[in-house]
């Protein structure tokens, strides 16, 4: 009997050593199955409920977090020990909700749908952590609809929690009330923006709101909610379980953002895929462990974090993948998924595509968005035949100037306009080149 618990101890010990420098992708079994109940809790899953809940005061579970500048993973970059410092929470007040952006429409992104498929226990055991820390009741996990496997892996999940008693009444016996449900979207990038994907869970158009009231004041119902992303949640459990001093240890010289980040690429090369990496990896690192670019194709622009962010040059490869470092670039980190583009595709043909995209996923609440997306396609679209006018790019560039930040009601223009003014500041020959000559038909 001595050396099977013998194995099991170095078995346990090489399980701790990986969530140490993998708190993400640490759980993740070898054949890529879901992690079910019994295995999430073979490697300590929810112990870190156990630690918590009843024995820690909310308010140092929400100064670690801030201490350990856990910093939102679906694009913003805000702190999330910030923001849940922000939620109302009082005797007189009413308990309110915790809810899970897992609406990854993101065009190129799919991080998040990797962690909702093989742990979503790991999710769960983050959102309860959440709700202790903002009085929170109920959590909800606004699943984009597409997501077909990742609905079955949480419904599942959330059953054996529910069963196992870490879901419902008086959790681990801390006195702490809580549970989840799933919501399925209907598919609308809007989503992504928190008071929009609020409206659409009380069964409202995705609109988004005027702020304040904030959500953290007034947000579902009338109650305080926050919303959190996939991966920021999943980071929850590990920081509580190894301090701030650890998680800000994980990123070390690279950054001042804490912890580890799922990257990713995708585009023209040999090995599109995910990694968890230290939150301030250089981009050059993304594109050698993607095995580089196929075809013998050689690297004319990039983007950091998906359709919404601005492109950047071969020569910004070197930059840390952190958000004040690309920010300072020119462009955003976003999801950090970056989508490379190969020196023979048109960055016309690309920022086209891209503007009809969320051109269509305009909620069409205000103008900027809902007239100024569709024009700014139509252009586009006559510059790629060939048969654009004079004066078609200077009038890109002014709509994407008045859909700039603060001109429109959400973030959903300005982030349209980034890759379309920065595509034309690095590459206007190209656009140039769609002028129609002297002399030939008008469109």
């Amino acid at each position: 009997m001595t050396a099977p618990r013998y194995r099991s101890r170095l078995h346990q010990a090489a399980r701790e050593r990986r969530l140490e420098t993998h708190p993400l992708t640490g759980w993740l079994r070898d054949d890529g199955e879901c992690l079910g109940l019994d295995d999430y809790l073979a490697k300590d899953g929810y112990g870190v409920v156990r630690q918590v809940l009843g024995r820690q005061d909310p308010d140092d579970v929400i100064e670690t977090l801030k201490a350990a500048n856990v910093r939102g993973r679906g694009g913003g970059g805000f702190s999330a020990g910030v923001k849940w410092s922000l939620t109302l929470k009082g005797a007189d007040m009413p308990r309110g909700y915790l809810v899970c952006n897992a609406d990854e429409m993101e065009p190129g992104t799919f991080k998040d749908r990797l962690l909702l498929e093989q742990v979503p226990h790991l999710l769960l055991e983050g959102m309860i952590l959440g709700g202790y820390a903002n009085d929170a009741f109920y959590g909800y996990i606004f699943l984009r609809g597409e997501y077909v496997a990742a609905a079955r892996a949480l419904s599942r999940a959330i059953e054996e929690a529910r069963a196992a008693g870490w879901l419902g009444r008086d959790i681990a016996g801390s006195g702490f009330d809580f549970d989840i449900a799933l919501h399925t979207g209907a598919g609308r990038y809007i989503c992504g923006e928190e008071t929009a994907l609020i409206n659409s869970l009380e069964g409202r158009r995705a609109n988004p709101r005027a702020k304040p009231p904030f959500p953290g004041q007034s947000g579902a119902w009338g109650r305080p909610t926050v919303v959190n992303n996939v991966e920021t949640l999943c980071n929850v459990p590990a920081v509580l379980r190894f301090g701030a001093d650890w998680y800000q240890g994980l990123s070390g010289a690279r950054s001042d953002d804490g912890g580890t980040k799922l990257y990713g690429v995708s585009g023209r090369v040999h090995r599109p895929g995910l990694w968890e990496l230290p939150m301030g990896t250089p981009a050059g690192e993304l594109l050698d462990r993607a095995g580089g670019l196929r075809d013998g194709r050689a690297l004319k622009a990039w983007l950091p974090g998906g359709g919404s962010t601005g492109f950047l040059l071969p020569e910004h490869l070197d930059l840390a993948l952190d958000f004040d470092t690309i920010g300072q670039a020119g462009s955003r980190l976003g999801t950090g998924i970056l989508a490379l583009v190969a020196d023979d595709q048109s960055l016309v043909a690309l920022v086209r595509n891209l503007e009809a995209f969320f051109a269509r996923e305009s909620c069409g609440w205000c103008t900027p968005c809902r007239d100024g997306l569709p024009w700014a396609a139509e252009l586009l679209r006559a510059l790629e035949r060939g048969d654009g006018r004079p004066g078609d790019i200077e009038r890109l560039e002014a709509l994407a100037a008045d859909q700039g930040p603060g001109k429109t009601f959400c973030a959903h223009a300005p982030g349209a306009a980034m890759p379309l003014a920065s595509a034309i500041r690095c590459f206007r020959e190209e656009f140039e080149r769609g002028i129609a000559a002297p002399g030939k038909e008008a469109r």
